[in-house]
């Protein structure tokens, strides 16, 4: 037995089983651009320390390519960032803009390296940019002025997507996606790997995306942490690596 209630943004399916929600309309094209690759927000000029692993050696296969983005999202930066835009999504739709700033001041300072210092913030304050200019809404763009060119990647999309009603799973899963796809897209330059190679890898990250959404949500920001120190000495080589395609 299943009773469903909709409306033009987002239609809800209860079953005895479990509640599904579905983006639609308005939300979903929002939410669709915002993670297209042709979005300016240069992600493709990052590839968050891997072009040293493959200097290195130590990423030269699919196999080596799906470990390596399976422990930045599970362990390094992408297990942070899930968490941050769930704090920054639920402050957000909530209105709390005192947990949306102190969201906002954490990121700012959770970063290992300069190198991956920048490639959030950077690319935070081109999404903040565009999205205003775009789909201009008054909460975010005040948050925007709280925190001028100060806001990580991750809780500049979380505030979007909560002050636009997107719901929070697809929001946060299709960002770690976009995150993961952003590496491998990297990882297929620069290994090189072929096309489809990318996206058998892609296909085989699902379920570590999945998980991390999972941890994301139920994780507490005062109990947050990170056990990826490798992923950061690799950052941190890169910034002196003597020639390099990308800024991190």
């Amino acid at each position: 037995m299943a009773s469903t209630t909709a409306s033009p943004a987002i239609t809800t399916t209860t079953t005895t089983a479990m509640t599904t929600t579905t983006t639609e309309g308005a939300p979903l094209y929002r939410l669709l651009a915002w993670l297209s690759p042709a979005y300016p927000i240069g992600a493709y000029t990052y590839s968050h320390g891997l072009e040293r692993a493959v200097e290195d050696g130590a990423v030269r296969t699919r196999a080596e390519l799906l470990a390596y983005v399976a422990t930045v999202l599970r362990d390094g930066a992408g297990r942070v960032d899930a968490a941050l835009l769930v704090a920054a999504w639920r402050a957000a739709a909530s209105g709390d803009d005192a947990a949306l700033d102190a969201a906002a001041r954490l990121a700012a300072a959770w970063r290992g390296t300069a190198e991956t210092a920048l490639e959030t913030m950077a690319q935070g304050t081109a999404f903040t940019s565009v999205t205003l200019a775009a789909w201009p809404e008054p909460r975010l763009a005040a948050f925007a002025a709280r925190h001028p060119r100060a806001l990580a990647h991750p809780v500049a999309f979380g505030a979007a997507a909560g002050c636009h009603g997107i719901p929070l799973r697809p929001a946060l899963t299709g960002f770690l996606s976009g995150f993961a796809a952003n590496l491998v897209s990297a990882g297929v330059r620069l290994v090189p790997l072929g096309q489809t190679d990318g996206q058998i890898a892609t296909a085989a990250l699902h379920p570590v995306v999945e998980a991390a959404a999972d941890a994301a949500e139920a994780a507490g920001l005062d109990s947050l942490g990170t056990a990826a120190p490798m992923l950061d000495l690799l950052s941190m080589r890169h910034e002196t690596q003597y020639t390099r395609l990308f800024r991190s």
